[in-house]
């Protein structure tokens, strides 16, 4: 292992969503790569949103997406693994208040009793006069004296951290060098509250620099706090570790992806059938690029971890395209071996059994042999229900409108769809095979004078009640001689 440690920190106050999905395979990835170690670590100090069903959602949907953390909480147990443990923020109160008072020791930061009212009319009068809002510092000098007649009068004070005047600078993984004035950071920042409790940019540092971690990988939306945490590292005497700030995710229109405007959970994505083999590699490349020959997109997590390499992130916005997702999940689809896509499969079909959309659930075999027409055309699992779901229905709902082919009357239909149930009957039921229903029925078209597909298609609706389904001479077959004329004389009944 090389001293390489890098970490993700999810806040448990809403499910997985795309963006930590992302920072936490790159994270992993990055590890894998350089052969060190990826802690997972909660940061659940908000106790008013965070939840028990959140951090479950979020420990649970990356275990299920193969990224596995080094050290961190178990993802079944409250236990944790690793030397520098614990590893949820709460626990760490101890650690937070003993590093807050180092820094009173030293007087890299002092106590504020600032009342809200005056904070407020300070950023009035900044507002008035066109400044930019920052800390006027009224509490930066005062005396001992002046401190214990503040807390006399029954004021708690902040802790707020000393801001030197200087220029931060450091070379981002990701974005190359960068620079920040300190001016610009708002003047001397909180960094425990009244209250005692550490803010963010307070809790994050110690915790880092606690835990060794000597790469921090995250969205690019933490730019700006990047000069207050390498203040703060410097000023608890820690190495700073290095930064890389990765692309925001955007949506088609170019705007930030948020829960708000798209969908961001993991757990939806997962329900509506797409693979982990499948969101792995699209997350992966949601912002990097392999670097490899033109199209050389379908990776497994194992060959992401030996390929990636933070020089080939982009900084520009990476736009989220589900239609891309769909395809590379359908390449995955096309990947798996046939009892492991029909252990995938199973639950989409419960589900669909259980809201009625099919009246049973086909066996394993029924299943397996009907792979080889529709494990190509899957761009999704749940898409098996729409995709075949006529198989295991005893009735399908008609519409007449669609039964219909566009350059076809009710009365064409009609007569086709009879001409077409007389050929299939022909066919007996020992020879009921693709090549064999298919040369009399192109023969019945041609000899009509129709199109074969407006022919098929009508056909095909009125036996599975669908405009797409897996070939139609596979599909009659699959769904049997008996049920196939059964069908089409329930559509030419529809259309008499």
């Amino acid at each position: 292992m090389s001293d390489i440690r890098v970490r993700i920190a999810p806040s448990p106050t809403g499910p997985l969503h795309i963006g930590t999905a992302r920072t936490a395979l790159f994270n992993y990835l990055y590890a894998k790569r350089t052969g060190g170690t990826f802690i997972l670590r909660l940061e659940d100090t908000d106790v008013a949103r965070s939840t028990t069903a959140f951090e479950q959602d979020i420990l649970g949907g990356l275990d299920r997406l193969g990224i596995v953390w080094d050290e961190g909480p178990d993802a079944a147990t409250e236990e944790d693994h690793g030397p520098y443990g614990p590893y949820r923020q709460l626990r760490r109160s101890e650690r937070h208040a003993a590093a807050a008072a180092d820094l009173l020791a030293r007087d890299l930061a002092y106590r504020c009793y600032c009342t809200p009212d005056e904070l407020e009319a300070d950023r009035r009068a900044q507002e008035a006069a066109h400044e930019a809002p920052r800390y006027v510092g009224r509490c930066a000098n005062l005396t001992a004296a002046e401190r214990a007649g503040r807390e006399a009068s029954g004021r708690t004070g902040a802790i707020r951290f000393r801001v030197p005047a200087e220029v931060i600078r450091w070379d981002d993984l990701v974005r190359g060098p960068i620079e920040i004035d300190t001016a610009n950071l708002g003047g001397d920042f909180v960094i425990v509250r009244s209250d005692g409790t550490p803010l963010y940019h307070f809790a994050v540092v110690v915790d880092d620099a606690d835990m060794a971690i000597s790469h921090i990988i995250r969205g690019e939306d933490h730019i700006s706090n990047t000069p207050k945490h390498i203040l703060l590292f410097r000023a608890l005497g820690r190495a700073v570790p290095e930064f890389g700030h990765l692309p925001l995710i955007l949506n088609p229109d170019r705007t930030k992806m948020s829960k708000r405007k798209s969908q961001t959970a993991i757990s939806d994505y997962v329900a509506q059938g797409f693979v982990k083999e499948g969101i792995d590699n699209y997350l992966a490349l949601l912002g990097w690029s392999p670097g490899g020959a033109s199209g050389d997109e379908v990776l497994s997590l194992e060959e992401l971890g030996r390929r990636f390499d933070l020089a080939h992130v982009q900084r520009g916005g990476a736009v989220f395209d589900r239609e891309r997702l769909e395809w590379l999940n359908g390449q995955w689809i096309r990947r798996l071996d046939p009892d492991d896509l029909i252990g995938r499969l199973t639950p989409f079909l419960e589900i669909a059994k259980e809201d009625g959309r099919i009246d049973r659930i086909p066996s394993p075999d029924e299943l397996r042999a009907l792979l080889p027409i529709v494990q190509e055309r899957l761009p999704r699992l749940d898409a098996i229900v729409d995709l075949a779901g006529f198989l295991w229905t005893e009735r399908i709902a008609l519409d007449r409108e669609t039964l219909v082919p566009k350059r076809w009357d009710p009365a064409t239909t009609r007569d086709g769809l009879g001409a077409a149930r007389g050929e299939i009957a022909n066919v007996g039921a020992v020879s009921f095979e693709a090549d064999e229903l298919e040369p009399p029925l192109r023969a019945l078209a041609e000899r009509r004078g129709w199109k074969a597909g407006d022919l098929f298609m009508a056909i095909r609706v009125a036996v599975t009640g669908r405009t797409a389904t897996p070939p139609l001479f596979d599909s009659l077959v699959a769904l049997g001689r008996d049920r196939v004329l059964a069908r089409l004389d329930a559509a030419i009944a529809a259309l008499a």
